[in-house]
């Protein structure tokens, strides 16, 4: 059974930091490149943060670059993002995304 299951969201003060987790099952995520998506509250889904099969190649939205990085470990078969210097539009439920599968989202609030 394929599963992508995100962790680590929560409620941050703008400023601070967060590290969010993706955990891989039931396929071969070492064979694919992954990705973070996020939506925030009334928008569209959009994408965050982008990374290659080996981790060797890793791509950034605009508003992101900078403060966010995307890291994987093909051994522990996980995916990560660690995210510093939180701005409330950073609200959003994120998503980890590979191949064609999709985690079902953890929730991080940015607010004083």
């Amino acid at each position: 059974q394929v599963q992508l299951v995100e962790s680590g969201g929560g409620l941050v003060q703008p400023g601070g930091s967060l590290r969010l987790s993706c955990a891989a099952s039931g396929f071969t995520f070492r064979a694919y490149a992954a990705s973070w998506f996020r939506q925030p509250p009334g928008k569209a889904r959009e994408l965050v943060a982008s990374i290659t099969s080996s981790g060797g190649v890793t791509n950034y939205a605009d508003s992101v670059k900078g403060r966010f990085t995307i890291s994987r470990d093909n051994v522990k078969l996980m995916m990560y993002l660690q995210m510093n210097s939180l701005k409330p539009e950073d609200t959003a439920v994120y998503y980890c995304n590979a191949r064609s599968y999709w985690g079902k989202g953890t929730l991080v609030t940015v607010s004083s």
